[in-house]
């Protein structure tokens, strides 16, 4: 009889199980369900885009990645993610999201735009504060970004030279370089003003080498010959001011140039920097 207790027992708790189960199973949402409701937060995360409200996007589109995983929506919720930190000012959780993105999907349509936003992250960080070198002190600058993003846009531009983002990035490229020339001519600067000739040379030949055919040029070879005037090297002086006249006839920096009367100090604080112009 107690065999028989215990035999009915175990068959109640067997039915109870299968009964749980069956509703568990019941309850939980097929795959369309599923899908449905990641493109449901996936379009209300792009009004709050929309609408400039990054934070709340920024929520939403981290579900719509968990919930759509391993789909072209999970992969395009990645890039706006990264997309609306940034322009939420947070460039580091931007680049992280970005870089998992280029790691985890070499061939997806949407490397290439995921190229060009690690390249405008890094640009706009870092551009407007080359853009402004006389009103910060040196210790403040920091390239480190906008060659990032040179980095980014060179690959964007090797790898996918047909993509509608490749002609900006190439523009920016560009704008880089010649930023990154100029802001070797203003430590050059900085160093003969202060009477370190050594360095200032130094700084000098380094944009011309690391940098050749960019606008700083000139005034890098003028910072040379008058750190190596100072120095009492008069070979290298020479040769420097040959190279500035064979190349810049018409050079601003030149001594007796026409029109130019002023002391060659006063052309730096006086006329406004390349980038000014563009």
């Amino acid at each position: 009889m107690i065999q028989a207790l215990m035999r009915r027992r175990l068959a109640r708790a067997a039915m109870t199980s299968l009964v749980v189960l069956l509703a568990a199973c019941s309850s939980t949402p097929d795959d369309g369900d599923i899908q449905g409701s990641a493109e449901k937060l996936y379009a209300d995360a792009k009004d709050d885009m929309a609408a400039g409200g990054w934070l709340n996007a920024i929520k939403l589109l981290e579900r719509v990645e968990g919930r759509a995983g391993g789909t072209l929506l999970a992969q395009q919720a990645q890039l706006d993610l990264a997309y609306a930190n940034w322009k939420a000012g947070e460039k580091a959780a931007a680049l992280a999201t970005l870089d998992r993105f280029i790691k985890l999907n070499p061939s997806s349509p949407g490397l290439d735009y995921a190229l060009y936003l690690r390249g405008l992250v890094n640009f706009n960080d870092n551009i407007g504060m080359l853009a402004s070198l006389s009103r910060q002190k040196l210790s403040e600058r920091d390239q480190q970004a906008a060659r990032d993003a040179y980095q980014a846009f060179k690959q964007l531009a090797e790898q996918f030279p047909e993509s509608k983002y490749t002609p900006d990035a190439k523009l920016r490229m560009d704008y880089i370089v010649n930023a990154l020339a100029d802001y070797e001519v203003h430590v050059a600067r900085y160093y003969l003003r202060r009477g370190a000739y050594v360095a200032a040379a130094n700084r000098a030949q380094q944009a011309i080498v690391t940098y050749p055919q960019t606008a700083a040029t000139e005034e890098a070879l003028f910072i040379m010959a008058r750190a190596y005037d100072k120095l009492g090297l008069d070979q290298l002086r020479d040769d420097a001011d040959r190279v500035l006249k064979g190349n810049f006839p018409s050079s601003r920096f030149i001594e007796g140039n026409p029109g130019h009367d002023k002391p060659w100090w006063q052309f730096w604080d006086d006329e406004k920097a390349w980038w000014q112009l563009w």
